[in-house]
């Protein structure tokens, strides 16, 4: 091929090659201010996949776990003593929604702490974002989308688990992935708002899991129904999103029966505390960031 040929070839080619231009400050500015929480959002999804293998084993595998030892292990024995206690379901049944929305409860404890306690102090890595046009809003929004995609993805799977384990038997069983995001965000937003709040680490969120997210686990209904457990620890469970959204969970999945009324109660609970969460969170962010 001649020189000349090249050439021409050379010259087409650069012709139909598309010219790349970056966007000019005004119009990237613009872009962030509109999208800044999906923004940041996938920032924090893009650090979650490097431990991806840890969140699966620990948002899945450990419910997981508690699945097979208690429904099927720890079951024989309680069904042959107290059958007629689960409402006709067997106990695998009886526990499933619970342990899946203790999971989401539990990974929003973990989330929405030290995760916040880094933005903050430690790697301090809500500030290079708010050095852009990204406002304090928009970043606790966009750690709150992270997580929430979190959530769903980690119930879908154990929804999965459940399902083969024929512990779902109702059609509307895949209703229990929303609700166990709804708990997961009722307990965790206020949770990040005191979390933003926090200055120096002295044991505090090692506080909350010993003496909040622990007995919330263990009496709100998860093992055995509430209404069996003593007067002294029953109030727990009335406060508790794990029971609300357990209860809530058992509906769906296996139809399980209670007043229209307290069904609307479950979801109004856990909705408003999400709701105030939300809330306290813009604010302590906007607040701490401007100071």
């Amino acid at each position: 091929m001649t020189k000349k040929a090249e050439l021409a070839i050379q010259a087409a080619t650069t012709a139909a090659a598309p010219v790349l231009r970056a966007h000019s400050p005004e119009v990237s500015a613009a872009r962030a201010r509109r999208w800044g929480a999906f923004f940041y959002a996938e920032q924090v999804l893009r650090v979650m996949k490097g431990y991806g293998w840890t969140i699966v084993m620990y948002g899945v595998g450990q419910p997981v776990a508690y699945l097979f030892a208690m429904g099927v292990g720890l079951a024989t024995l309680v069904q042959a003593n107290g059958a007629g206690v689960f409402g006709g379901v067997s106990y695998l049944t009886f526990i499933a929604p619970a342990l899946l929305i203790s999971s989401a409860v539990m990974t929003a404890a973990n989330e929405f702490t030290f995760p916040v306690m880094d933005g903050f102090k430690w790697r301090r890595v809500y500030y290079g974002p708010h050095a852009s046009p990204l406002t304090p809003e928009q970043i606790a929004g966009g750690q709150i989308i992270a997580v929430t995609v979190r959530f769903l993805l980690q119930s879908a799977i154990y929804c999965a688990v459940v399902a083969l384990f024929g512990a779902s038997p109702g059609a509307w069983g895949w209703v229990s992935i929303l609700i166990a995001t709804l708990a997961g965000l009722s307990f965790g937003l206020p949770l990040m708002a005191y979390a933003a709040t926090i200055k120096e680490d002295r044991g505090q969120f090692a506080m909350v899991m010993r003496f909040i997210v622990m007995p919330l686990f263990l009496f709100s209904g998860t093992f055995f129904p509430l209404d069996t457990l003593p007067l002294g620890v029953r109030w727990i469970g009335w406060i508790s999103p794990i029971w609300h959204g357990t209860e809530l969970g058992r509906v769906v999945s296996y139809g399980y029966e209670e007043e229209p009324w307290l069904t609307i109660v479950h979801l109004v609970f856990l909705l408003g505390l999400a709701a105030v969460g939300w809330v306290l969170t813009k604010r302590q962010f906007a607040k701490r960031m401007a100071s």
